[in-house]
């Protein structure tokens, strides 16, 4: 009775995780392979372009390096080692994504390159595709030679000097980098586990320069695609750190002194206007009033009468 309860306990817990199984692996399955499928039929090859040249880069440079002049001039336009000049290493980076490390297997390599840039491109487009994988490929140079110039010690972190004549990872950073931004960016979480872990994995059991720049690719292609789609939010941040001024009252400018006028000749005087005569109506006259006088009535004398 005790294992049965325990079975009925665990039957609906077992049931939970298989359609949350079922329901990530569908939701990675359309967002890593039918979204960029249906991309593919809408654009046709365009939509590959960035996977085909970068094919055909690592052939033509994997060609190239197997005579003894080709791979001289292969390591001079884009071997990138941490010995050299930091300007002359930056100068060879982007040749650098198509450069193969001699060491493995070129058509494995081809057939991962071809499908890291074939998805990003379809899912990202090209500007952000090549964005990412030079931006993953230089924080792994950049951040080793910091490792380099450290020394060994501090915890591990450090690399010795040796590690500054070697050839970097090539293209193997650029593509690890986009497998992991395309799988936050997506939210799948197995290609994340295959390209992620399998790096974590590399870099615990064969503790060389490849892998720690490979760490350092995928740690930078998750913050990229945590940051994604959060460009308003950043400029907001930066703005509410930025310190704000005050506006001040703004000094006036002193006015220049007016020039003095001239004194204005004297005029004439104006003759005076005659008003408007009143126009005079027969209610305007008004019989002076009768006198008492005693004389009233009677006729003026003249002088002989006086």
């Amino acid at each position: 009775m005790t294992a049965e309860r325990h079975l009925d306990r665990l039957r609906p817990a077992a049931a939970r995780l298989a359609r949350f199984t079922g329901r990530t692996l569908r939701g990675e399955w359309h967002a890593i392979v039918v979204d960029p499928v249906r991309q593919l039929a809408r654009r046709g090859l365009s939509g590959l372009l960035l996977a085909f040249v970068a094919a055909f880069g690592v052939i033509f440079f994997h060609d190239i390096a197997q005579r003894p002049t080709g791979a001289m001039w292969v390591t001079r336009l884009g071997g990138v080692k941490a010995d050299l000049p930091l300007w002359l290493s930056l100068l060879r980076t982007p040749v650098s994504l198509y450069v193969p490390a001699l060491d493995l297997p070129v058509w494995a390599g081809i057939t991962q390159l071809f499908l890291a840039f074939a998805l990003a491109e379809l899912t990202l487009g090209r500007s952000r595709t090549l964005a990412i994988a030079y931006a993953t490929t230089l924080a792994g140079t950049l951040v080793a030679r910091l490792m380099i110039a450290i020394g060994p010690g501090w915890s591990g972190l450090g690399l010795p000097a040796a590690c500054g004549q070697v050839l970097d990872t090539g293209p193997s950073a650029a593509v690890v980098g986009l497998f992991t931004y395309l799988s936050v960016v997506r939210r799948a979480p197995v290609v994340f586990t295959l390209t992620g872990g399998s790096m974590v994995w590399e870099s615990i059991a064969v503790p060389n320069l490849a892998g720690r720049e490979h760490l350092i690719a995928v740690g930078s292609a998750v913050v990229l695609g945590l940051l994604h789609g959060r460009r308003a939010q950043l400029r907001a941040l930066g703005r509410s750190l930025l310190p704000t001024r005050t506006p001040g009252p703004s000094p006036t400018a002193p006015t220049a002194p007016t020039a003095p006028t001239a004194p204005t000749a004297p005029t004439a005087p104006t003759a005076p206007t005659a008003s408007p005569a009143l126009p005079v109506t027969a209610s305007a006259t008004v019989p002076a009033p009768a006198s008492p006088h005693p004389t009233a009535g009677r006729t003026p004398m003249t002088s002989l009468e006086r």
